[in-house]
């Protein structure tokens, strides 16, 4: 197997000219805000569903199917394509898919903004799907040849933590806009940052690409969308209908692992593969992207389920929300770009166990939670999360980047992006349909004991607790009772739901403990990159 160039714990010599060295740093940040708008852009609109929802003026008058389509059309083309924007970047220039992805994107942001209807929102949502896959594995890919080795673990830690903030400020930034400005103002925000974005990656970012990309491999980039595609679009389905049984999901799900094996058997036999499928018989890198996939599982499902406790529970607003997930965000960012001195102390092993360990351990605890538990107590949760997340993200990505030469850092990017995005798109489809079938079988005896209410609105009002508060407050007075029965039923099945949650970081754990490298012995220390710059200066 290819690996890097550099021997593990031995200090190398510097390979990054000294004009892109010095500003390193600024190039980080830069990449990092266009890093946020693409991973804040898909927490942000959840806030915004119910106003989307709401009749015109105000709103689009989405329907729920509607509605979801308008996140799931993002996520299916940007899942779709973020390997082949891996496989652009690495062939024609990082530099130039990440400028071409961030101009996709902003234009459809100012369209979906200014969409007339629900089929407009969902169309545009896929073209800013079309952008936010070139940029996010090219975000990754450049910063790997920016930074030299021994520097790139820190500053993966800070672009994790940069995920992980974008995804807690979402639902705050939200709440803001949409309290003071109409729907689209979730989508038009985009516009500034993608302007600033723009003129600040011409000034400082360089390009950079594969020396020797090889013959192009239609077939494989091909085969590798349509299998991704359908994969996600069969695990989207399972979610909808809380169902993963039905031909409907089945059969996609089938068709897209089927696919993918084509896809998996045809690079093992081309002389141009598009993927070197021998990295993954490194039990370290197979470990490292396993773990991402599994951590994103449980983090997108807690989200999902934790969003409707807070404010349907616990009656607090979008806003309000938004600021309670801060503690997830505020540990992310705090320990993610120190996740390296851990590591450097106790291995990648050793750190990734004990905070697998640790999430589940939180995810467990949501089972504290009622409707009268005080706040701090989710806070607290919340921020031990981030902790053991913060701990186990960068460690594993700089396992996967290290992995791969520089040269093929748009592909280890992409791998990395793909797994955490179908990690966290199952952990919301399987965990959603969890709670979905665990609500409903609380709910259903009271749904059917009410007098006079059609068959189809009692079916109706069992699909959510949001749902069910809908009908309780048509009820009025009456409905009181059910408001009850609604959060009690939710209870138990975010209790339910945790439970799994807690069952997947478990199986990280396992992944982790098996399979990651433990301590690496530290070499003597010899002149740093730094220093020899200097010292090559001088001579």
């Amino acid at each position: 197997m290819a690996t890097s160039s550099s021997t593990p714990g031995a200090p190398s010599a510097p390979q990054i000219p000294e004009r892109i060295h010095r500003r390193r740093w600024a190039v980080l940040y830069t990449l990092m805000l266009s890093l946020l708008i693409v991973v804040l852009d898909n927490s942000i609109l959840n806030v915004a569903m119910k106003t989307i929802a709401t009749p015109a003026p105000v709103g689009l008058g989405a329907t729920q199917s509607e509605l979801e389509w308008a996140i799931n059309s993002y996520t299916l083309v940007f899942a779709g394509l973020l390997f082949t924007a891996g496989l652009l970047g690495d062939r024609i220039g990082r530099k130039k898919v990440l400028l071409v992805g961030l101009a996709v994107f902003g234009v459809g942001s100012v369209c979906a903004g200014i969409s007339q209807s629900p089929a407009e929102l969902i169309t545009f949502r896929a073209v800013m799907g079309v952008g936010g896959a070139l940029v996010m594995p090219a975000t990754l890919a450049i910063l790997m040849n920016v930074f030299e080795h021994d520097e790139q673990p820190r500053a993966i830690g800070i672009w994790a933590g940069g995920v992980g903030l974008a995804i807690a400020v979402g639902p705050i930034a939200g709440g803001f806009l949409l309290a003071h400005f109409w729907w689209g103002s979730v989508f038009m925000i985009n516009a500034p940052v993608v302007v600033v974005s723009l003129i600040a990656m011409l000034v400082l970012v360089p390009d950079s690409r594969d020396p020797d990309p090889g013959q192009l491999d239609p077939l494989g980039v091909l085969l590798s969308v349509v299998g991704l595609v359908l994969l996600v679009y069969g695990i989207i389905k399972g979610g909808q209908l809380a169902d993963f049984t039905g031909p409907q999901v089945v059969g996609p799900i089938a068709g897209g692992l089927s696919v993918l094996l084509v896809f998996v058997v045809h690079q093992k036999h081309s002389d141009h593969p598009s993927i070197d499928i021998s990295y993954f018989r490194n039990p370290a890198f197979s470990a490292a992207i396993a773990a991402i996939a599994l951590v994103f599982f449980a983090l997108m499902g807690v989200a999902f389920f934790t969003v409707f406790y807070i404010q349907s529970v616990r009656g607090y607003t979008p806003l309000q929300a938004g600021m309670l997930f801060l503690p997830l965000a505020a540990a992310q960012t705090i320990f993610a770009p120190r996740a390296r001195l851990a590591v450097q102390r106790y291995g990648a092993r050793a750190v990734c166990t004990f905070s697998m360990f640790v999430v589940a351990v939180t995810m467990s605890g949501m089972l504290l939670l009622d409707a009268r538990t005080p706040i701090w107590v989710l806070e607290a949760l919340f921020f031990l999360q981030g902790a053991g997340m913060a701990h186990i993200m960068p460690p594993a990505t700089v396992a996967v980047m290290q992995a791969l030469p520089r040269e093929k850092a748009g592909s280890g990017s992409a791998l990395n992006n793909v797994f955490r995005q179908v990690g966290g798109t199952l952990g919301v489809a399987v965990l959603g349909s969890l709670l979905s079938t665990s609500y409903r079988d609380g709910i259903q005896d009271e749904l059917d004991a009410l007098p006079g209410v059609p068959a189809a609105a009692r079916h109706a009002a069992g699909e959510s607790i949001e749902a069910t508060h809908g009908l309780a407050d048509a009820m009025g007075p009456a409905g009181r009772p059910l408001i009850t029965a609604a959060d009690d039923a939710f209870l138990h099945a975010m209790h339910i739901t945790a439970l799994g949650s807690a069952a997947v970081a478990l199986l990280g754990l396992v992944v982790a403990a098996a399979f990651l490298p433990g301590k690496v012995p530290r070499a003597p220390r010899a002149a740093q990159p730094q220093e020899e710059r200097k010292a090559g200066a001088e001579r």
